[in-house]
């Protein structure tokens, strides 16, 4: 069984989010792998260890985005490839989901592929299954249980409205929630071996595609706009302060 994880490189979700110049920044904190992305690499290293499989993680991004990729690698991932090509400074799901997808067949019997839910920074969600349709694979997202046995899959997806059970046949995509059970940890040897790798670059002419055209632009960035608030203690007896607050919210026309 050949397996593939995509992982991606986002800010550290203790940083604090500016717009720069009409740029995103965010100060000196760290960029990470994306956290539920571990979730992901978790459920394709779970399935390695019980079906005797390799693991592939990808992700897209500059050179830096090669630390998300050594942090899979030291999870417990077998090898890792890193897609960059100046052409993709700009990038929607569609886009990145067309990447993914190309990437998937260049690697060629492909029988899983592993999301995390969504990134900390877009929210999306979507990149799973917009890779789903483009490779013919079955979409099964939001997977709190996978199963395999008899050469079917069976999932638990945990959904807004409860829990739903679904079994498909191989190839297939699948996003993993957290309710999978926690990542390990990287270990020592994972590590150790993480730092030695030599991760292949392919550019989009590797993939075999010109830079697919972003379905969604973004016009501009601004930060919120700043609110004064103020805040005023109300001091006296339970039944002066009672009174006095109604005054405040009729005065308010809050009621």
């Amino acid at each position: 069984m050949k397996i593939v994880v995509c992982v991606k490189q986002v800010p550290d979700t203790a940083a604090k989010i500016a717009v720069d110049n009409g740029k995103i920044a965010w100060g000196d904190a760290p960029l990470v792998i994306n956290p539920w992305d571990e979730y992901g690499v978790e459920a394709a290293l779970q399935m390695k260890e019980s079906q005797g499989a390799t693991v592939t993680a990808i992700t897209i991004g500059g050179e830096s985005a090669v630390d998300a990729l050594k942090h899979a690698l030291a999870m417990g991932c077998d090898d890792a490839i890193l897609i960059n090509d100046p052409a993709l400074a700009t990038m929607d799901t569609q886009v990145v989901a067309q990447i993914l997808s190309s990437a998937v067949r260049k690697l060629d019997a492909v029988d899983l592929v592993f999301f995390g839910r969504e990134g900390v920074d877009g929210n999306s969600g979507l990149v799973a299954s917009q890779t789903a349709r483009l490779l013919g694979f079955a979409s099964l997202t939001l997977a709190s249980v996978v199963k395999f046995e008899a050469g079917t899959l069976r999932v638990e997806r945990a959904t807004e409205e409860g829990r739903q059970i679904v079994t498909s046949k191989l190839p297939a995509v699948m996003s993993i929630v957290k309710d999978y059970g926690e990542p390990r940890y990287p270990s020592f040897m994972g590590i150790r071996k993480a730092s030695k790798a030599v991760i292949p670059i392919w550019t989009l002419a590797d993939l075999g595609m010109a830079a697919p055209n972003p379905v969604v632009s973004t016009i501009e960035i601004l930060n919120p706009p700043s609110r004064e608030v103020n805040c005023e203690i109300i001091s006296g007896t339970p039944g002066e302060i009672a009174d006095k607050l109604v005054e405040k919210i009729l005065a308010e026309k809050v009621l």
